[in-house]
């Protein structure tokens, strides 16, 4: 029994930790098949525009995040099955009492009406025997039960352990993720904020080119078509700015809803893009980190460590199991005079006939063991080939960010030159409106390619496993951290 209730308990942590990476990435804007993007609970709506820092929009994200919440339960459900095993080591003690009125028939116990004659003597004269007869019995008693070895079970007990152990990381790989999706969330809506800024400085550099266009046209000094086609440029921005500010009111609601605060509150992100240059790491140095640091590599060590353990506990199934039982009572008639009784039993149990249910427990833990096995290798693979793909990603966000700072001002002087000629009255406003164009391309550009840095950034500390700690680090171009031991903190502690 102990066996199939440990194999019960190790499928639902690692489903929930496999399907994990699944759910976050499957539907990302629904948070029935994504949690991530959920709450459990708002915040009071304040009256104002709330200040949000990076700082409290991950506080809040890992304090109301549905997905860490869920995950925070079933570490608490793991904790909750180990305690259910200890029964297998601790000692039981039980306290029974009980009283009654019993009908006996004593002829029907085998005593005939012809031999009571043999025992009239013994009682006292004018005494008679009835061969149904009724007792008013009582008796209460403390029972106690040790197993004193059962090899098999203390497997069971240290599988559960690791498995609490792995909840545990499942919890902190969760941790990490709620980190890295508000964190990508509110750089998308700084993404977005600057982007509306962006648009609406240009829109106010048309109405300062179209006010011009309309007094020169009506001074003479130009033709009708440079004011039409200023006016339609200026429209052209308007669009512009109000698209752009309809998809940064989105992004604030988005992040509303990942951090539990409020539909309707008002926030007021008081970061600002950040780029600074990050100091390079390589493919070796980050793959030691990983393997220190990842949850999911530590959730699976430990899930492989309860698998074996499992399967040891199959082959010591048929090991002699020796077990202590006593207990201590008093037992009469009610009201009478009560008796002290008491027993003390060693037993010595050895499986002989169940040799078919312990091959098959060995060959399904011997199978689960090799399907974790083959996950462990597969994990070993995949953070490789993240940590290669992110630190790509990296270099060429770097690059990309480079070379579209550079268009921007290339963009910025070259629009500032075909101002003037146009207020010089050397050309017409033609050149205005394609050179603003290349300029609201470039700074779209610039960006886009600044939110890609900085989400390629919490991309590798969250391959790192330390997405949850550093993540200002990295945004900040911060030095990446010592490698950190594989005892992380707050881990629970062996024991009952």
């Amino acid at each position: 029994m102990t066996l199939r209730t440990l194999r019960r308990i190790v499928p639902a942590v690692c489903a929930l930790a496999v399907a994990a990476s699944a759910r976050a990435q499957s539907n990302p804007g629904n948070s029935a098949a994504n949690p991530y993007v959920g709450s459990v609970e708002a915040v009071p709506l304040t009256p104002g525009a709330r200040q949000l820092s990076l700082d409290d929009a991950i506080k809040l994200g890992i304090e109301n995040n549905l997905a860490l919440t869920l995950a925070h339960e079933q570490q608490k459900t793991a904790a909750a099955e180990k305690l259910e095993l200890a029964n297998i080591l601790l000692p039981n003690m039980s306290l029974h009492a009980e009283t009654g009125v019993h009908e006996y028939n004593l002829e029907a116990l085998g005593f005939h009406p012809s031999i009571l004659g043999a025992f009239s003597g013994l009682l006292p004269p004018g005494t008679a025997i009835h061969l149904v007869t009724k007792v008013d019995v009582t008796n209460a008693q403390v029972n106690f039960s040790q197993a004193l070895f059962n090899w098999a079970g203390y497997d069971v007990w240290r599988a559960a352990q690791a498995e609490q152990k792995a909840s545990f990381y499942n919890a902190q790989s969760s941790r990490g993720l709620v980190v890295l999706n508000v964190g990508n969330t509110y750089l998308q809506a700084l993404a977005a904020k600057a982007q509306a800024d962006y648009a609406r400085s240009l829109l106010n550099t048309d109405q300062t080119l179209l006010d011009q266009a309309h007094q020169e046209h009506l001074a003479g000094t130009a033709a009708n078509l440079d004011e039409l086609r200023a006016r339609v440029q200026y429209q052209q921005q308007a669009q512009a700015v109000i698209a752009a500010d309809d998809t940064f009111e989105k992004q604030k609601i988005a992040l509303n809803r990942m951090i539990g605060l409020d539909p309707e509150q008002a926030i007021e992100l008081t970061e600002s893009a950040p780029y600074a240059e990050l100091q390079p790491v390589s493919i070796d140095e980050a793959r030691s980190e990983a393997y220190a640091s990842r949850q999911d590599y530590q959730m699976l060590r430990q899930e492989l460590r309860a698998a074996e353990l499992e399967r040891h506990a199959t082959t010591h199934e048929r090991f002699p199991t020796l077990s202590f039982g006593a207990n201590w009572g008093v037992t009469g008639v009610s009201g009478e005079v009560y008796h002290e009784t008491f027993a003390a039993v060693g037993t010595l149990s050895v499986p002989l006939f169940h040799e078919a249910e312990f091959r098959g427990d060995a060959d399904v833990a011997a199978a689960q063991l090799d399907q974790i096995r083959a996950r462990m290798r597969d994990l070993t693979a995949k953070i490789d080939q993240q940590l290669r793909d992110s630190l790509l990603d990296l270099q060429t966000a770097e690059e990309t960010v480079k070379v579209a700072k550079s268009n921007v001002d290339l963009a910025t002087t070259a629009l500032d030159q075909t101002q003037q000629r146009f207020t010089a009255g050397i050309a017409d406003n033609l050149p205005v409106a394609e050179a603003q164009s290349t300029l609201a391309a470039a700074q779209t550009q610039y960006v886009t390619s600044v939110l890609a840095l900085n989400q390629a950034r919490l991309g590798l500390a969250r391959n790192l496993g330390i997405v949850d700690t550093q993540y200002k680090s990295y945004l900040q171009g911060g030095t990446p951290p010592a490698l950190k031991s594989d005892k992380a903190a707050g881990m629970p502690k062996s024991g009952f």
